[in-house]
């Protein structure tokens, strides 16, 4: 059975489900930083999937890379799967631009995170909302 690893839990808020991944914000502001967790239990690493959830796996973050690429103008977007301090298999889709506060370097461990407040966490869901209502499957959860 499928449970979000508490340090997930922790930094993050709950946007939405594609297929096969849960969507989630994390609780930085420094960033447009988002985070697909395959809702799939005891997964660590892309290779553990079958060959159909690598490909949804990619064609999720695919989808959402290029929805936050333009919305957020993008200087580049930074994917990746890394698990030293969460074992779960989650993705990272970070928007970098080049003012960021961290800009050319990784945003880990750079900077304090800045937590969002209400009014901005409303604000991002109501910016992609009808960005990914038109993608197929997807289900926004209300927060």
């Amino acid at each position: 059975m499928f449970v979000l690893d508490s340090r997930l839990q922790q930094d993050t808020l709950p946007l939405g489900d594609f297929p096969l991944c849960q969507l989630l914000l994390s609780r930085d502001a420094n960033y447009p930083w988002f985070i697909l967790v395959p809702r799939l239990a005891g997964v660590s690493e892309v290779f553990q999937l079958n060959g159909a959830d690598q490909l949804q796996l990619w064609k999720e973050t695919t989808v959402l890379a290029e929805i936050l690429k333009d919305e957020f103008s993008a200087d580049k977007m930074n994917v990746a799967t890394l698990g030293n301090v969460v074992s779960q298999l989650h993705m990272h889709v970070i928007v970098r631009k080049r003012d960021d506060i961290a800009w050319p370097d990784p945003v880990w461990g750079r900077h304090p995170a800045v937590p969002y407040s209400d009014e901005q966490v409303v604000a991002i869901r109501e910016r992609l909302r009808p960005l990914l209502s038109g993608v197929e499957d997807f289900k926004f959860v209300e927060g």
